[in-house]
């Protein structure tokens, strides 16, 4: 069957693509992360290595730095293979599904809302921190702001949630953990202050919102956006956004300055990946597959992100695209 030929690409998405691959060095491996956690993991956490490369292309990155980045994915824990032949299927490991889901609930899930006014405080002792190496990038992961170089504080978690958190955590497990009220909203605004970075996270956030308005507005326009295009487009939307809202404490309102960027991008991302989830998963469909059968239906907890999604089933591609979705062109 004669395969139709890819839509046009608007213009702000080119935008997106040029300055992806305008990356030096371009990070395959952090591109491939963010396809499995967004789109395969809810469909079987499994796919083909030909279908990454597939997948992989309409962003610049070739065959050869697919492969390089899917064997270092392996060899870091995040992902086992199993072969057929001369084909190869990659699947997350308990280990990887484990982190992919707490990224996931963080990623896709709201912000607090509301705060009783407690901190919870973790001492590190210092021959603890010095004998295993600081934890000071896994602890800010978690939302804890470092407010000295043993002392941390954080105020959406009750200390036996902490310590569930820092069981396996080097360098944190045999911290002390200490529950708090200063009373004094001023008072918690400057522990703030003091524990996290809020101006360059606004700057980035506000570096995002520029990025992806034009997109939403240049979609907004369209009856529906191609297959290819959604893909591309809800790929680089997650991809961009978790590396920012990863690092972002999720502070509850009243510890956040007025108007804060970080709830403006997030509902930029909430409209814009809804408007692309479903087109998008019909490129999955057509595009990529499991060693010996098509992908699986995305779960349910997929259409849960971001408050929830319309569950709309993909029009099926076939018809139209012949046996595979037509390679999504930069124009």
């Amino acid at each position: 069957m004669k395969r139709a030929p890819s839509a046009p690409v608007p213009a702000a998405v080119r935008a997106l693509l040029r300055r992806w691959r305008a990356q030096r060095p371009l990070r395959a491996g952090s591109l491939l992360v963010t396809i499995f956690g967004d789109a395969i993991a809810p469909r079987g956490a499994a796919v083909t290595l030909g279908s990454l490369i597939r997948l992989a292309a309409p962003f610049g990155v070739t065959e050869r730095l697919v492969r390089t980045s899917v064997a270092r994915l392996a060899r870091d824990g995040w992902l086992a293979a199993r072969r057929s032949g001369r084909r190869s299927e990659y699947r997350l490991t308990r280990a990887g599904a484990e982190r992919f889901a707490e990224a996931t609930r963080r990623i896709y899930g709201q912000s607090p809302r509301a705060w009783d006014g407690r901190w919870t405080l973790l001492v590190i002792p210092p021959r603890s921190a010095s004998r295993r190496g600081r934890p000071s990038e896994d602890l800010k992961w978690l939302g804890f702001g470092r407010l000295n170089p043993s002392l941390y504080a954080h105020p959406g978690c009750t200390p036996g949630e902490a310590r569930r958190w820092l069981g396996n955590l080097p360098g944190a497990a045999d911290g002390l953990l200490l529950e708090g009220r200063s009373g004094d909203l001023a008072g918690d605004r400057r522990l703030v202050s003091y524990g996290w970075d809020l101006e360059d996270l606004a700057r980035r956030y506000r570096r995002f919102v520029a990025a992806f308005a034009p997109v939403e507005s240049a979609l907004r326009a369209r009856a529906a956006p191609p297959a290819g295009t959604a893909f591309v487009v809800r790929t680089l939307l997650i991809h961009e956004y978790r590396k920012i809202h990863l690092q972002d404490p999720l502070l509850p309102p009243a510890l956040l300055p007025p108007r804060w960027v970080g709830s403006a991008a997030y509902e930029l991302c909430r409209r814009l990946y809804a408007r692309v989830f479903a087109p998008a998963e019909g490129y999955l469909s057509a595009t990529a597959r499991r060693l010996h059968r098509p992908l699986p239906s995305a779960h349910s907890a997929a259409y849960a992100r971001f408050g929830g999604l319309v569950r709309n089933e993909p029009r099926s591609t076939r018809s139209t695209l012949g046996a595979a979705a037509p390679p999504l062109r930069l124009r």
